[in-house]
């Protein structure tokens, strides 16, 4: 019995509130807009039923992609053979004390910024802006213009292979740049507690429009992408790099090296997954020929 077939007659009988598509399209899942059918999308409707789910999954060797806005994704045209597990659901968020938050690995970092704004609680400013949900922050350390997940984690509860769910104290995340315990421990977030300071509503608001406004002025927020492609190598900036090579506008199909940023690949129309490897594949190859600097992606890439 092929594993999908399996999946069907195990998991879903036991919870039926769990929301599950077939050969569900991942371009309506990736802010790219890239993606073929995954053989199963599910959304679990809490954090118990998705660690249930990830427990059978393990037991029964399912193959399985947890995505949250897919905001940092590439994923194939061909699509998956894989039990995809969306932590959509998983987006509730309440205030646990004078200055902490809880809130759900799939809650999107706008809407956990935004509910910190109302609760006049500072530091998730810089987050505001960021296209992704909490879970990925987590995983990629995210950050930007100063601030990272790093400054304002707490703890984090989380599911690994053969221990169940688990609770995690900020010394046992190892945050650094764009890296987590879980760039090595295949691990999935499920929530995560947030300790904030207390500011003042007008200007926490003030700052999130000047940040807003300067994402508008400098990156290509009107097509799909994924965000910045490559991180940033030591001593340079990737973006620098690609325009000092005359990389900029430069496309393979319907995928193009932003001509307002550099720094992002951008779905011009159309683009493939192909076109955006091959395109990746160019700038790498250039910037090194010319610069002797290795660009290493941002974006995962999901084959």
């Amino acid at each position: 019995m092929p594993w999908f077939d399996r999946f069907d007659a195990l998991f879903v009988p036991r919870f039926p509130d769990c929301e599950v598509l077939r050969e569900e399209s991942m371009d309506r899942h990736t802010t790219f807009r890239i993606g073929g059918p995954a053989r199963r999308f599910v959304r679990p409707s809490g954090v118990s039923e998705c660690g249930a789910l990830l427990s059978l999954a393990e037991a029964e060797g399912w193959p399985v992609l947890v995505i949250g806005n897919g905001s940092n994704l590439l994923v194939s045209d061909e699509g998956l053979d894989a039990l995809v597990i969306h932590t959509g659901r998983l987006e509730g968020v309440e205030r646990t004390g004078e200055r902490t938050i809880r809130a759900g690995a799939g809650l999107s970092l706008a809407r956990l910024a935004s509910f910190a704004r109302r609760e006049e609680l500072s530091g998730l400013e810089f987050a505001h802006g960021i296209p992704g949900s909490l879970g990925g922050a987590v995983c990629m350390n995210a950050g930007a213009y100063g601030g990272e997940m790093k400054q304002v984690l707490s703890a984090v509860t989380a599911w690994f292979p053969g221990e169940g769910i688990q609770r995690l104290e900020p010394e046992a995340l190892a945050l650094g740049y764009r890296h987590s315990v879980f760039s090595e421990r295949r691990g999935v977030v499920l929530e995560a507690e947030l300790s904030l300071e207390a500011g003042e509503g007008c200007g926490i608001a003030a700052r999130m429009e000047e940040l807003g406004r300067r994402r508008r002025e400098k990156q290509p927020l009107e097509y799909p992408s994924a965000g910045s492609t490559f991180k940033r190598p030591e001593g340079h900036f990737a973006g620098a790099l690609i325009e000092q090579c005359g990389l900029k506008g430069v496309r393979a199909g319907g995928a193009q090296v932003s001509e307002k940023h550099a720094g992002f690949v951008i779905n011009a129309g159309g683009a493939s997954c192909a076109d955006v490897l091959a395109l990746i594949a160019h700038i790498q190859e250039t910037v090194y020929r010319q610069t002797g600097v290795r660009l290493e992606p941002e974006v995962k890439i999901v084959p």
